[in-house]
This record gives structure tokens, C-alpha cells and sequence, in this order.
């Protein structure tokens, strides 16, 4: 990354990281010795806050307990959507019936999740990520969920737009075949996949 740096190349780190807010993901891996700034980090949560805006959305949020700052100046009252992130001990019985119970209620229900990730590699290893959730509040309710962090093309092109660089002029660098590197290409980004984390 130093070397990336150095050389004047643009950088932008794009994350579906869902348990913590942008501030703390950067925090983490200012500590682990990474020279990066909160700018330089492309997160669902602030996208998703974006549209939840833009289309006057009130969510009932299941997600991390440490990523609802990020939601702080969002109203959150009478909801009229589900916001769903990788809640991890959040994902009990109990909050996943609240949200099938609000969704099956609205008229035109709304599901955006922040993610679509199968699973993802912790150091006590595989663990269960937001999309298997996801799809099974999508089956009970038969709805499709927006998508907001990777593989979403929209995802990727908010990273593109922070760094001024067209698509053909860029390459993804990551460990997931479907999100990482699948979904760069679909939207015009050459893809690079290393063998670390859960590449297989």
C-alpha cells in the first residue's frame, strides 16, 4: 500500500464492513500500521444513509450495535423500511422475526442490505455474513433487497467517483470472487484476486 502510494496512484479502500463504523474501521487499521484516512474508505452505511435521504426512508435498522452511529441523523421513527447489515449476535430469532413482521406488513415493502456476502473469515474462522440473512427475509417476504455495499455496481462507482477515475482505468484487489472481483467487472473494472482471507 506504501509503494501504491508513493507511486502517486489513486487509492480507495472499499469495504462491506458492517460491525463498525467507518471512524473505527480506520482506527483498527491505523493501529495494524496502515496509513489511511477515513476519505480513503468506501463503506455501505454512508451510502445507504445517502439514499435512505434522498427517498425520504425511515429504517428499522438490524445490524451491529457499533455501526448505528452511523445512522445518528437518520429518522428512525414509524419505520417503512429494513436496513440490514452483519449484525452478527444481533441475527437472533427474535430480530429476525421483527423484520419479516415489519416487512410483511408494508404495502410495498423495502429490504436494503448492506452487503450480500455469504460468509467472511474471522480468526477463530468462516462465519455466516449478511447475505444469508438477507436471502431468507427475501424468501419469507418474496421481495428482492437493494443492495448497497459490494457487489452493487452503484457500490463501485462511488468508489470511482471519490477518486476521479473511470472504470477501465482502475483495478479491484481483493480476496472474493463474487463481490470483490465479479462485481468490479460488471462494472467495467479490471479484478485481481489474492489467495488470502476466503478466496476459495
Amino acid at each position: 500500500l506504501n509503494r501504491i502510494k508513493a507511486s502517486g496512484l489513486k487509492l480507495q479502500f472499499c469495504t462491506n464492513e458492517t460491525q463498525a463504523t467507518r471512524e473505527q474501521f480506520v482506527k483498527k487499521l491505523q493501529g495494524l500500521g496502515f496509513d489511511i484516512s477515513v476519505a480513503e474508505v468506501t463503506a455501505p452505511a454512508p451510502a445507504a444513509c445517502r439514499i435512505l435521504k434522498e427517498r425520504n426512508l425511515r429504517p428499522h435498522l438490524l445490524v451491529h450495535n457499533d455501526l448505528v452511529p452511523e445512522f445518528a441523523e437518520i429518522d428512525k421513527t414509524n419505520p417503512n423500511c429494513v436496513v440490514i447489515g452483519d449484525a452478527a449476535e444481533n441475527f437472533s430469532y427474535a430480530n429476525l422475526n421483527e423484520a419479516f413482521r415489519l416487512l410483511i406488513g408494508m404495502e410495498k415493502p423495502v429490504l436494503i442490505s448492506l452487503g450480500r456476502g455469504r460468509y467472511y473469515k474471522e480468526t477463530d474462522g468462516l462465519k455466516l455474513d449478511v447475505g444469508a440473512y438477507m436471502k431468507a427475509l427475501e424468501y419469507a417476504c418474496d421481495i428482492q433487497a437493494e443492495v448497497v455495499g459490494k457487489p452493487a455496481k452503484m457500490f463501485f462507482e462511488s468508489a470511482l467517483a471519490e477518486m476521479g477515475v473511470p472504470p477501465q482505468q482502475a483495478i479491484m484487489i481483493g480476496d472474493d470472487i463474487v463481490n470483490d472481483v465479479g462485481g468490479a467487472q460488471r462494472c467495467g473494472m479490471r479484478a485481481l484476486q489474492v489467495r488470502t482471507g476466503k478466496y476459495r
